[in-house]
């Protein structure tokens, strides 16, 4: 902001980075905003790289943080040529919008008031043109403008309302709430590989499970994971209804603690269910063996899947490794478990096997076995597979008859 400033341009942090400094929070990443237009920035500073064709940024590197900076955007306006650079469809969904504008412009254009706040480093100002400071103070998430427009020219911001109100917890706005569940359907629209990413940042921020639930409160859930939500609404048992909210506590927990999580593990846990009713269908309406049928069901599973959230193919190989894993938790014999234990999978496996001892679809010794076969050294460990090995033998051992005497 510095080197803007000394050029003689605007420099402001904006967005998210101002409001969890606010809230006492420290931020994830921050970002930029100021009149210079992009082909400035990058005559500013030689690391920057101007990315995006539906918003024109920079991507500014320091070290290795990456500082966003986007110029001010303007407010529609009619009769002006630069509006050619603003493309919108039919139903008001922007596709392209490089006009620039004013501070007070481009306060308008973003999406909730508690985003719109900018703060100047040099006077250790706030400025607020759309009562974001008193919005923070009520904890309220309030679309800035007419929420059927808003929500209309970009339908991910049905996402982000659902993400800020559980990440921050915070209430929705009244007028904001009442637009999610009657434009839910506009997600179809939004592109698969887009998705994916909002996907992440609502599940990988501290609250899935909070964010899970106001999903599916507001119809949104459905246009994410339909195969998923169609599995939760057939089952009226204990395992498809808590395999996904156990997971995602799971998630949240290891996020707290600092812990590494992956989309690999997410997507696994929330196709199981959909995978298993697949590999049914193809076992009984189709009659293909079981292993046959493990692959036709994964493939589908994963197409289907990815007509709503893309996912990326080294990603999808991991989910599919993650599922076919879980059959070797029960080859215990010889040397099995002791090379299963060095797989490069293992460990993703091994969490998503506790998940299901968790619900009862597994059995529980099963996962505590595993767990005590990680923890013990290996004269230990080959006691164990002993032990399993004689009582296996023993219960398949047929009593010896007794002659009768003539």
């Amino acid at each position: 902001m510095n080197t803007l400033k000394h050029a003689g341009f605007a420099g402001y942090l904006v967005g998210g980075c101002v409001r969890d400094l606010m809230l006492g929070r420290e931020p994830k990443d921050f970002d930029v905003v100021t009149d210079a237009r992009p082909e400035d920035i990058r005559k500013l500073f030689r690391n920057a790289r101007l990315i995006g064709r539906r918003f024109r940024l920079a991507h500014v590197r320091f070290g290795r943080d990456i500082i966003e900076v986007a110029t001010f955007r303007a407010m529609p306006r009619t009769g002006n040529d630069e509006e050619t650079d603003r493309q919108m469809t039919a139903e008001g969904r922007i596709l392209r919008d490089n006009v620039f504008g004013s501070q007070q412009e481009d306060a308008l254009r973003r999406d909730f008031t508690v985003n719109a706040l900018y703060y100047d480093v040099l006077d250790y100002s706030v400025i607020d043109y759309v009562g974001g400071v008193e919005d923070l103070k009520q904890g309220l998430v309030r679309v800035i403008g007419d929420p059927s427009t808003r929500f209309r020219e970009d339908p991910v911001r049905l996402l982000r309302a659902v993400r800020f109100c559980a990440k921050l917890g915070f209430k929705i706005e009244p007028l904001t709430e009442a637009q999610l569940p009657v434009l839910a359907h506009l997600l179809g629209d939004v592109p698969p590989a887009r998705m994916f990413e909002e996907v992440l940042k609502l599940f990988h921020g501290g609250a899935a499970l909070e964010t899970y639930e106001l999903l599916r409160k507001y119809d949104l859930w459905r246009y994410l994971f339909p195969l998923t939500e169609e599995a939760l609404a057939s089952e009226e048992g204990g395992y498809p209804r808590t395999l996904v909210p156990l997971a995602l506590a799971n998630t949240d927990q290891r996020i707290a603690q600092g812990k590494p999580v992956t989309p690999a593990f997410l997507f696994a846990v929330l196709l199981w269910q959909p995978l298993h009713t697949a590999i049914a269908y193809h076992t009984a309406q189709q009659g293909h063996p079981r292993p046959e049928a493990m692959r036709l069901a994964m493939a589908s599973v994963l197409s289907q899947q990815a007509e709503h959230v893309a996912i990326p193919r080294r990603i999808a190989m991991l989910v599919r490794e993650i599922w076919m894993l879980q059959s070797k938790f029960t080859r215990r014999a010889g040397n099995q478990p002791f090379r299963f234990l060095q797989s490069e999978r293992f460990r993703a496996a091994y969490d998503f096997l506790l998940l299901r001892t968790e619900t009862g679809e597994e059995e529980r010794d099963l996962g505590d076995w595993w767990t005590r076969f990680q923890e013990v050294e290996d004269p230990e460990r080959r006691a164990m597979v002993r032990q399993l090995s004689r009582a296996s033998t023993a219960s398949h051992q047929r009593p010896r008859r007794r002659r009768r005497r003539s």
